[in-house]
C-alpha cells in the first residue's frame, strides 16, 4: 500500500464516532482511528488492501461505498491513477480523479462507483491478489456427488496406449451435454462433511484437456477425442467434465446476504493446518448463500471441557462446560459450488484446522 496521507488522530476519532452515531454505517464498519485522508490507487494495489486501510473489517466496504448487490458483483471502476479520499463528515469513501496538476479537489471532482459493461478491464483494480488465486479458477478441485455419478470416462485408448499425451487419441463413454471441450480429471479423496459425516463430493485431480473429434456413430455410444493438454499422465478409467465458462474474477469483498454458518471440509495440498494465503474448503456453497467475494470469519471451535469448579452430577461425574469459539482470522470465497465453497486465507492469528467454524461476519 503507497501514497496514504493521514490527518490528526484526533480528526479520524472524531469521524469515528461521528460515522457509528449518524446512521451511515453500524459500528461493525467503523473506520480506523488512523485512516488516511485520501489514498492513490497504483497497480498492484488490491480492494482488500485499500478497504483495510480505511476501515476495521475490509468487507464492510460496499456499506461505505452505498453499493448495491450487483455493484458488489462488478467492482471493475477503481483504477490506478485514481483518488479514493475519506469523506469524514458522511462518513463515506468516495472516489475522485486526479486533476492534470497532480492535485485532486474531492469537493469539486466527487465520483461514485458505478458497474461498467462488457468484458472485465484487465487494469481494474482486483479484489485480492490474482496470483494466489489463478490456479484455482479454471481447473477442477471439487466435483460434486451427482457430477460424479454422471461424469464421462475414458473406456480405451487408440493402439491401447497406457498413458495419452498431446495429440493422442482416446475413447470416450458417457453423455456429452452438447459440449466439445472437455476437462479431464481423476477422483481423489472423499470429502465429509465434519457435522453429518456425509460425503459431498471429491477431490478431482487436475490432468489436461480433451477435445470431440467425432460423436458416437449409430448404434455405438462410444465417442472419438483428442488430447489438446497433458499436464499428468492420462488414461483408461479418467473422467471428463466440461470446460467450464471464464469464471468473474473480481466481486466486492462483502459479508453473505443472508446468516452463513460452515466447517473446514479440507486443506489444500492434504496438510493438517493452514496459515494465511492457503486455501480451505467448506462445506456451504450456493444453495447456502455462499458467493464469490463473500467473507467469512473464522473461529476455533469451543473445546468441551470438566468443569472441576462444579458440584459432581450423577454417579459423581464431573459436570461438562463448552467453552466459546476463538476467532483466528477471515476467508475470502473466490469459487463456489452447490454445497462446497473454496476460501483464501487472509488474515490469521492461529493455524487453521480441518472442523473449525467459519462463519457470517457479526
Amino acid at each position: 500500500m503507497k501514497n496514504f496521507s493521514t490527518v490528526g488522530t484526533c480528526l479520524a476519532w472524531a469521524a469515528l464516532f461521528a460515522a457509528s452515531g449518524a446512521g451511515a454505517a453500524p459500528p461493525e464498519c467503523a473506520f480506523r482511528p488512523d485512516a488516511p485522508d485520501q489514498h492513490v490507487v497504483v497497480r498492484g494495489d488490491t480492494l482488500w488492501e485499500i478497504a483495510g486501510a480505511f476501515l476495521y473489517r475490509p468487507w464492510c466496504w460496499p456499506t461505505v461505498w452505498d453499493l448495491n448487490r450487483d455493484e458488489i458483483a462488478n467492482p471493475h471502476w477503481i483504477y490506478p491513477g485514481q483518488i479514493i479520499w475519506f469523506d469524514r463528515g458522511a462518513g463515506r469513501l468516495r472516489l475522485g480523479q486526479r486533476l492534470q496538476d497532480g492535485l485532486n479537489d474531492p469537493a469539486t471532482q466527487r465520483l461514485q462507483p458505478r458497474v461498467r459493461s462488457g468484458l472485465v478491464d484487465q487494469n481494474a483494480v482486483p479484489s485480492i491478489a490474482p496470483g494466489a488465486i489463478e490456479p484455482f479458477l479454471t481447473q477442477p478441485l471439487v466435483i460434486e456427488n451427482d457430477e460424479f455419478k454422471a461424469a464421462p470416462r475414458i473406456v480405451a485408448t487408440r493402439e491401447g496406449r497406457v498413458f495419452l499425451g498431446k495429440g493422442d487419441q482416446a475413447y470416450v463413454r458417457g453423455e456429452l451435454g452438447g459440449h466439445t471441450a472437455f476437462q479431464v480429471f481423476r477422483p481423489g479423496a472423499q470429502l465429509k462433511d465434519p457435522v453429518t459425516r456425509q460425503v459431498i463430493g471429491h477431490e478431482a485431480f487436475y490432468l489436461g484437456t480433451l477435445r470431440l473429434q467425432a460423436s458416437a456413430a449409430a448404434g455405438s455410444d462410444v465417442h472419438t477425442f483428442t488430447v489438446d493438454t497433458a499436464v499428468q499422465e492420462i488414461g483408461v478409467g479418467d473422467q471428463l467434465r466440461a470446460v467450464p465458462p471464464a469464471p468473474l474474477r473480481n466481486y466486492a469483498p462483502h459479508a453473505p446476504a443472508q446468516p452463513v454458518e460452515a466447517r473446514v471440509v479440507a486443506i489444500y495440498g492434504g496438510v493438517t493446518h493452514a496459515g494465511q494465503s492457503q486455501i480451505v474448503s467448506l462445506n456451504r456453497g450456493k444453495l447456502d448463500g455462499l458467493d464469490i467475494g463473500a467473507v467469512l470469519q473464522l473461529y476455533h471451535a469451543g473445546r468441551t471441557v470438566r468443569d472441576s469448579t462444579a458440584e459432581q452430577g450423577w454417579f459423581g461425574r464431573a459436570q461438562q462446560v463448552r467453552l466459546p469459539d476463538e476467532e483466528v482470522g477471515s476467508l475470502f470465497i473466490f469459487r463456489t459450488f452447490k454445497q462446497i465453497s473454496y476460501g483464501l486465507i487472509m488474515q490469521v492469528t492461529a493455524p487453521v484446522a480441518v472442523g473449525d467454524v467459519a462463519r457470517s461476519p457479526e
